[in-house]
């Protein structure tokens, strides 16, 4: 199965929201964040967060960019259970037992998404409010294929 990993090609994210996602943390879409807003709350770091974040479903935190990466069984029941006691914790859901379907359904959201590409490919999201509610949009970046000699410096012993 495959599932993404938040990734950091600087330290903007540091910057840009309330609480960034720590780098290599297992990530979901984390629309739901978002689903009772209004143009009132798009503000500041919330606005960064509503408009292009992933959430990390281990610090709870956002990050802008996300690679495919493979997961193990026992991972994804391990973030499935985090997922639920967050809905528990944060959005009053009344039990682990009732959150545990829907953070079930959330993580499987993002493993449809990711099963689209292969290992190492990034992923964004871009998310409007409509009328209808939240719309979200993605777009993936496939893994570049570095040749050698973009890395390798090529001289002879006699220079």
């Amino acid at each position: 199965m495959l599932l993404a990993r938040a990734i950091h090609f600087d330290e903007s994210d540091q910057r840009v929201y309330f609480n960034p996602a720590r780098t290599g943390e297992w990530a979901i879409s984390g629309g739901f964040e978002f689903s009772n807003w209004s143009e009132a709350d798009l503000t500041g770091k919330a606005r960064q967060a509503f408009a292009n974040g992933w959430l990390g479903v281990e610090t709870f935190g956002r990050v802008t960019f996300v690679a495919v990466t493979t997961i193990e069984p026992a991972e994804v029941e391990a973030l499935t259970d985090a997922l639920a006691q967050h809905f528990v914790d944060v959005y009053g859901a009344p039990s682990l037992e009732a959150a545990r379907p829907v953070a079930s359904e959330e993580i499987s959201h993002m493993a449809d998404l990711c099963a689209e590409h292969e290992a190492n490919t990034l992923l964004t999201v871009a998310r409007e409010l409509t009328d209808a509610g939240v719309k979200e949009q993605f777009r993936s970046i496939a893994p570049a294929e570095a040749e050698l000699e973009q890395f390798a410096v090529h001289v002879s012993p006699d220079e």
